[in-house]
């Protein structure tokens, strides 16, 4: 394949920013994606015969630039990660690299801090019960027009016309729920990510 010292340099260029951008991934990892897309872009600009100048700057704008490509990567290889070591903690960093990249990852990861939001005040009200017995816990507040249901970590004074629906079986409740949001939103997470997410296709 016949590869002018020009077309070599705009490759050699786009390839170390790219190589320098996946400093966070496996170092083999990163060398086998550079070293494939080497290949690529050598065989999609010699397609006619010839990789040009201007048939290599045509396969690096069709790629992305090379911030955009190593996001999808880097992305890429957290959700890997995530789904082998099933971690919280990596799982949500995946779902936040995510959230960045498409609409989809955004509304999941919405979804997935909602779920945390509300299992951290459940632990939370469980466990400021003692703290404030009168005033902590899942109130029922008449409300006009409506009827509020409230969940009340004990700070303030008791609702007027409030009734508290649990009492202390808040705490071991509230823990059971907390645990069994915080497992179910790991499996949502995980689910999301094998169903949902696929690496960008770069070598067509």
């Amino acid at each position: 394949m016949n590869v002018s010292t020009e077309s070599q340099r705009k490759i050699d260029t786009y390839l170390n920013a790219l190589r320098r951008l996946l400093r966070g991934m496996n170092d083999a990892d990163a060398r086998d994606i550079v070293e494939e897309l080497r290949s690529h872009i050598l065989d999609r600009a010699a397609a006619s015969g010839e990789a040009t100048p201007a048939a290599v700057a045509q396969v690096l704008t069709a790629l992305g630039s090379p911030e955009d490509l190593a996001s999808q990567y880097l992305t890429d290889d957290l959700l890997k990660r995530a789904q082998v070591n099933r971690s919280p903690w990596l799982i949500l960093r995946s779902l936040f690299r995510w959230a960045s990249l498409s609409f989809a990852g955004f509304w999941i990861l919405m979804i997935s801090l909602l779920m945390y939001f509300i299992a951290g005040s459940l632990s939370l009200c469980a466990l400021l019960k003692p703290i404030h017995p009168t005033t902590a816990g899942l109130w029922l507040i008449p409300d006009a027009p409506d009827t509020v249901l409230s969940l009340r970590l004990g700070f303030g004074t008791v609702p007027v016309n409030g009734r508290e629906l649990l009492g202390w079986w808040i705490i071991p409740l509230g823990l059971i729920l907390a645990m069994g949001l915080v497992f179910a939103n790991l499996h949502f997470g995980l689910w999301c990510i094998r169903k949902f997410w696929q690496r960008r296709p770069v070598a067509e």
